[in-house]
């Protein structure tokens, strides 16, 4: 059967005074605490709209992956079609008498927003941008984001481009623990291509200037979309990613992810209320050379709570049980439950804190006959022992 334990020692300095609400002017928004995997915030964070250029960093995905199974270098030099030189808009100013390396090409896809340069490598890598633009479509399913499609590989406005900021979280969370190789780039501040442009070398993120620990990842603008960003700041070992869109101007997107920024990493703290191999619980043995087993989290459990915490909350474990012998050292036999004010429910799997063996041949025997003795009092017909259900 399904046992339960309530736990309130262990946390004692966890929390219970629930965070500051935030308020956004933006239309949608989607904040995450990417070292934890816990969502601040979401406001409409599921519909798909116009990503504008936020969009690109789908096409910098896709020229990641090129590059990390060989199938282009980062000096590997790309031709420009008629119709990536004839592209308006942010770009690098390429023609086609250029050969731009896929270096220069990520540089001037992240700092210069280059219209040109995403055709550029959409058409290296699709053949046609239309082709492209199919392959990030089944690519962004494939990896979770089920509300997005695409267009073309710029972020032009198009019917069919269209990204949930929940979706943008997601990609910008894979580029920086996926490709790390290739992340700085995103922190890049100024870039020219061929001294080309001087007015369009300056990176648009404004975060990155502050001193806030801002080190990406794209802006966005168009007059349907308004202005967004897809944002990242790094704080001590805390790392969060945000999504902001349809701001109505450059300023009020500057002050919106600034204030992300800040609500994320003051309204919310690191805790660590039980480490690795600490019992947590003890289960109940059937047929074991021991009564019991104690129930421990395989790695420290790290919360992520409010920072104004002042009382302890309670954790309840779960387990199938009397759990059979023989466990092994590590066997995964229940879970912890931690309910958290303004916070998803965490989960952690808990394990057999140490080996337990079968009984004897009489311990067997006796419990065998009680059984029956137990069978024979309650009128049973002889079932077997009771079996452990979720």
């Amino acid at each position: 059967m399904r046992r339960l334990a309530l736990l309130a020692a262990a946390f004692a300095a966890v929390l219970a005074v629930p965070a500051h609400a935030f308020e956004t002017r933006a239309s949608s928004a989607f904040v995450l605490d990417v070292t934890t995997g816990t969502v601040l915030f979401e406001k409409e964070a599921d519909v798909p709209l116009p990503p504008a250029s936020m969009s690109k960093l789908m096409t910098l995905n896709m020229l990641f992956e090129a590059l990390a199974d060989g199938r282009v270098q980062m000096d590997t030099q790309f031709g420009v079609s008629d119709r990536a030189q004839a592209m308006g808009g942010s770009t690098m100013f390429l023609n086609t008498t250029d050969r731009p390396t896929v270096e220069e090409l990520i540089q001037g896809i992240i700092v210069q927003s280059g219209n040109d340069a995403c055709v550029v490598v959409a058409e290296a890598l699709g053949g046609t941008e239309d082709a492209f633009a199919r392959m990030m479509t089944e690519r962004a399913e494939a990896l979770g984001m089920m509300n997005s499609s695409f267009g073309n590989s710029s972020g032009w406005p198009h019917p069919a481009q269209r990204m949930s900021m929940e979706d943008l979280a997601i990609l910008a969370s894979r580029l920086i623990t996926e490709f790390p190789q290739y992340y700085p780039y995103f922190s890049q501040t100024e870039f020219l291509f061929d001294g080309r442009a001087p007015d369009n070398r300056r990176n648009r993120n404004p975060l990155l200037r502050l001193g806030i620990g801002a080190d990406g990842l794209k802006t966005g603008h168009t007059q349907e979309a308004g202005y967004g960003l897809v944002g990242s700041a790094l704080q001590g070992k805390r790392r969060v990613v945000f999504v902001i869109s349809g701001l109505d101007s450059e300023s009020a997107r500057a002050e919106e992810s600034e204030a992300v920024v800040n609500w994320a990493f003051r309204q919310f703290a690191m805790r660590t209320p039980v480490k690795a191999g600490e019992r947590v619980a003890e289960a109940e043995v059937w047929l074991g050379d021991a009564p019991s087993v104690g129930l421990v989290p395989g790695a420290d459990i790290e919360m992520l709570v409010p920072a104004m915490q002042r009382d302890g909350i309670e954790a309840k474990v779960t387990w199938n049980g009397p759990i059979e012998a023989p466990i092994t050292e590590g066997q995964e036999l229940g879970q912890m439950i931690i309910a958290r004010d303004g916070l998803p429910e965490m989960t952690v799997p808990l394990y057999a804190e140490a080996a337990v063996g079968k009984a004897g041949f009489v311990p067997r025997l006796q419990a065998a006959a009680g059984k029956v003795i137990g069978m024979i009092q309650g009128g049973s017909t002889g079932a077997a022992p009771e079996a452990a259900t979720n």
